[in-house]
């Protein structure tokens, strides 16, 4: 895995807290977390606003978006094959919590902390940076989709017709691998779609994407 990476370790209990899920006890990975995150957004942000120097605040904020949700750091967490290497407990491992988006994107962020606090920033740029060039280089220029939820209010609006709604139908799973069912509604035509996640937010966002996919067709 250290070849997936592609950083040498000076501090190899900095990679081990950061592959060590809550529920296999501390050291854990969530201190991490937190400062993963911010650090894997700039070097996001400042890639984008490097490469895109004609986009406005807008679009360079949906792009980064896009780039740094759950899912996606999720897909790059099984590109580097993380998942195989965090420590889960016993309730986490028995229900394939190595496979949960949550934890793999979370274990991603852990590991970009990690890196900094043990080569600094640069070093961390130059190893974190590549991870999301395929990526960035998906996206049209300058633009960025959307999220799901705001097309799908688009698309309505468009036609003068009224805003669809969102119910959460179930929750299920413990605290710290909560999951979310929830539907996506519209009056007219009065149609309905589900989802479910490890965030509400999430679920929201593939209920409306699935939902505008039915509108689209008709």
């Amino acid at each position: 895995m250290a070849d997936r990476i592609t950083h040498p370790f000076q501090n190899p209990e900095l990679l081990q807290q950061a592959l060590r899920h809550r529920s296999a006890g501390a050291p854990h990975n969530e201190r991490l977390e937190f400062l993963g995150d911010a650090l894997v957004n700039l070097v996001v942000a400042e890639a984008l606003h490097q490469r895109w120097p004609k986009a406005d605040e807008g679009t360079l904020t949906r792009a980064r978006a896009s780039l740094v949700r759950e899912s996606a750091l999720a897909e790059l967490a099984r590109r580097l094959e993380l998942g195989a290497r965090i420590e889960l407990g016993p309730g986490e491992l028995k229900s394939g919590g190595h496979r949960r988006d949550s934890i793999l994107a979370d274990a991603l962020e852990a590991v970009v902390a990690a890196i900094h606090l043990d080569a600094g920033f640069e070093a961390c740029r130059r190893v974190v940076l590549p991870w999301f060039e395929a990526m960035i280089a998906e996206l049209p220029e300058g633009k960025a989709d959307k999220d799901p939820k705001t097309r799908l209010q688009e698309w309505l609006q468009g036609r003068q017709l009224p805003r669809p709604s969102y119910r959460l139908v179930d929750t299920r799973g413990d605290d710290h691998a909560r999951i979310f069912q929830v539907s996506c509604e519209t009056s007219e035509p009065a149609l309905a779609e589900q989802a479910e996640a490890s965030s509400l937010r999430v679920a929201e966002q593939l209920a409306a994407e699935r939902l505008l996919a039915r509108l689209e067709k008709k």
